[in-house]
């Protein structure tokens, strides 16, 4: 059960909501009687909030006109998920043409919480790159984002309880570098002291995250999403897949992202084979292969399949059905009586 002053908080937010509340509503919002309804309005007129008593059959409680509420009153979560939203609309374009409000609206929030708050949330904002904005996924413990953050920010060591993939639990010390949000999940990249290798973890997999002792000089010039992009394309997968492709990496990227694939241009041969010019060697890894032939498909550019013969089948397959579709004819009607 919630305690009395969270309640008198949550009441005052309904009150500044608008309008005239009943006690009946009041009492079913709050999951309380009427009586303690009372009570609560009570505590607010203690404190200074000019909550009015409006009589009659629609009668209730009201603040009065004109009444403007203290400083913001946040839990970390709630500030946390306001900034977030903020910064996301910013970053991905989804904003009005006043180019500026979600930049002043942070601002604004900014001001009035707390120095402690404020200070954790700045960590956040200013380790935190995007790479896309796409998808919703397992949310990481606000506590641990804020930790993370701010060993970042402050090139502190970490010691982090993980849970794998594979449901193996582990206790781990990071030196972390970035965080990155991509594709609706939340990472974190660092430096694992003890092997002395690059590692990437998801946040949501996080159970705990302390900061330790000391601090570490992070690596000069090191792009955490860039990092991300290439851990995920080089990631373990089922099929390992290899193409040669004749066309520019701008346009092999609208379809094959740095997350997904890597790409190789080969030696210069030039003077020696011109038809070999402008191709490009792309190595990706998948689970399975049969979102690859509608993709090549809508590439629209020459390429060979090195590997694995299963692709191939697949590709010879769509061709098949694309050619059986484009001469099917559409039966005439029947104008028999």
């Amino acid at each position: 059960m919630a305690r009395p002053t969270a309640q008198v908080l949550t009441l005052l937010e309904l009150l500044q909501s608008g309008g005239i509340r009943t006690v009946a509503e009041l009492a079913d919002r709050l999951g309380v009687d009427g009586r303690t309804v009372r009570r609560y309005v009570g505590h607010l007129i203690d404190l200074d909030v000019p909550v009015e008593s409006v009589r009659g059959r629609y009668g209730g409680y009201r603040l009065a006109p004109g009444y403007r509420m203290p400083p913001l009153m946040l839990s970390d979560d709630e500030a946390l998920a306001v900034l977030l939203g903020l910064l996301a609309g910013r970053r991905s374009g989804l904003m009005t043409t006043a180019g500026t409000a979600s930049e002043t609206a942070a601002a604004k929030i900014r001001r009035v919480l707390p120095e402690r708050l404020a200070r954790r949330l700045d960590a956040v904002l200013e380790t935190l790159a995007f790479t896309a904005l796409l998808g919703e996924f397992a949310a990481p413990q606000t506590a641990v984002l804020l930790a993370v953050a701010d060993a970042v920010r402050y090139h502190r060591p970490i010691s982090i309880r993980y849970t794998a993939a594979d449901d193996r639990r582990s206790q781990r010390t990071l030196h972390p570098y970035g965080l990155v949000a991509h594709s609706g999940r939340w990472y974190v990249t660092g430096t694992d002291p003890e092997i002395g290798e690059d590692r990437t973890f998801r946040l949501d997999r996080i159970t705990d995250a302390r900061t330790l002792p000391g601090s570490f000089e992070p690596v000069a010039g090191l792009d955490p999403a860039q990092r991300l992009l290439s851990a995920l394309a080089e990631a373990p997968y089922r099929h390992e897949v290899t193409l040669r492709i004749q066309a520019t990496v701008e346009q092999i990227r609208t379809r094959l992202p740095a997350s997904v694939a890597s790409i190789e241009e080969p030696p210069s041969r030039a003077g020696t084979d011109p038809e070999a010019e402008g191709w490009l060697r792309v190595e990706l890894r998948a689970e399975r292969l049969d979102w690859l032939p509608p993709l090549l498909a809508s590439l629209d550019r020459p390429f060979v399949i090195e590997r694995p013969d299963e692709l191939r089948g697949l590709v010879i397959a769509l061709a098949d059905r694309l050619a059986a579709s484009a001469h099917r004819v559409r039966p005439a009607p029947d104008d028999s009586p």
